[in-house]
């Protein structure tokens, strides 16, 4: 059986967050075709309990170092921060058919070992880590964001192929000369169906809020309320999710209650007629929607949001305020539109499943496989 080996940011054994949920899914339908192993940077010291998982300690942020290497390689802040020596020697310590980097930044470590040019090797960009900079990140996102694409197109033109969760996005990469430029049709196994005909006017918005998309977001969200809640006197917005660390709280409006996180997810779910998904900064709260389309909770959410989810699971973004604040109203004063909604969307996810086409997007991305037409 071939080895695949994924090469990830985060522990998969102890943290959490959109990314590594995602990349928690690509390995299991890669373990069912294929020896999976993963090495990973992590916090984390000692060996995990996951024997099919080796940690590489994740060295601390030095500005000086940052800065330095930056320089003297040409290379963007983020890039240089996820190439660690440690890594580098892992990576050349290992025999395997096919190396898969989960984000483009994990590329550098591959790409200075003795297997660059000789074995296989695929990057999944996850989400475009520079136009993320350029909306969050102030000034200095605005100047690393051109540095951090010159080096996302760099990695993506020395992988044999690249996989994107935005069909722009490989269609970007494609126009870049990557001609195995796909886009990876990724939706999730279909969890328990929640029961939403006793909801609660009640909606959630779920996402850590260290992301900074994610606290974008959710700062729209607290925005958006009030217009949302007008007139409605039992209205309720739930958030669900760590608050960013150091963040000062903000001012809730009535109506508001920030749970952080929840016992029993799957029941309070089925207390709430939508997901809100406000987001202005593409890769927020996305895996959290394809989560809703699992279980079957109604999802309201900008093209940011949404992405290329949108025909997928039939979902029409709602991008102005006056639209968004319009369809929360709705679910929040139709129970029958909720439940409507809702079995809709996890009928529609259950299917595509059922049927293997997010199985077949990851598998046809580990073998290289010429890319079907529209994606």
């Amino acid at each position: 059986m071939e080895r695949v080996t994924f090469l990830l940011s985060k522990d998969p054994t102890t943290e959490h967050g959109g990314d590594i949920a995602l990349s928690r899914i690509l390995l299991g339908i890669a373990s069912e075709h294929y020896d999976v192993e993963a090495v990973c940077l992590s916090g984390e010291t000692g060996p995990a309990e996951d024997r099919s998982v080796t940690r590489v300690p994740k060295p601390p942020v030095s500005a000086r170092s940052l800065l330095a290497r930056s320089a003297r390689r040409m290379q963007s802040l983020c890039h240089v921060r996820y190439d660690v020596e440690a890594l580098v020697s892992e990576i050349n310590s290992r025999e395997s058919d096919v190396f898969i980097a989960e984000h483009s930044y994990m590329a550098e470590s591959f790409l200075r070992s003795r297997h660059a040019g000789k074995t296989p090797f695929v990057v999944n960009t996850v989400n475009t880590e520079s136009e993320v900079w350029k909306a969050t990140r102030g000034w200095i996102g605005r100047v690393e964001a051109p540095r951090i694409l010159r080096d996302e197109v760099r990695v993506a033109r020395a992988a044999d192929a690249v996989g994107t969760y935005d069909r722009e996005e490989a269609e970007f990469y494609r126009d870049q000369g990557v001609p195995l430029a796909r886009w990876i049709d990724l939706t999730l196994p279909p969890a328990p169906r929640l029961d939403l005909t006793s909801t609660a006017r009640r909606l959630v918005f779920m996402g850590t809020r260290d992301w900074p998309p994610n606290q974008e977001a959710f700062l729209t969200a607290l925005r958006l309320w009030p217009r949302i809640s007008e007139g409605i006197s039992d209205a309720e917005l739930c958030i669900i999710g760590a608050k960013k660390p150091g963040a000062a709280d903000p001012e809730y409006p009535d109506g508001v209650r920030d749970l952080g996180f929840v016992d029993d997810l799957q029941e309070f779910l089925g207390t709430c007629r939508a997901l809100i998904a406000p987001v202005s900064t593409g890769g927020g709260v996305r895996v959290k929607i394809l989560e809703a389309a699992a279980k079957g909770l109604p999802v309201v959410g900008t093209s940011a949001a949404i992405g290329s989810l949108g025909p997928v699971l039939g979902l029409d973004p709602c991008d102005s305020d006056d639209e968004f604040i319009a369809e929360c109203r709705r679910f929040l004063l139709e129970t029958d539109y909720s439940t409507k909604n809702g079995s809709e969307l996890y009928e529609r996810n259950a299917s595509r499943w059922d049927a293997g086409v997010p199985q077949e997007s990851v598998l046809g991305l580990i073998a290289r496989s010429p890319v079907p037409a529209g994606r």
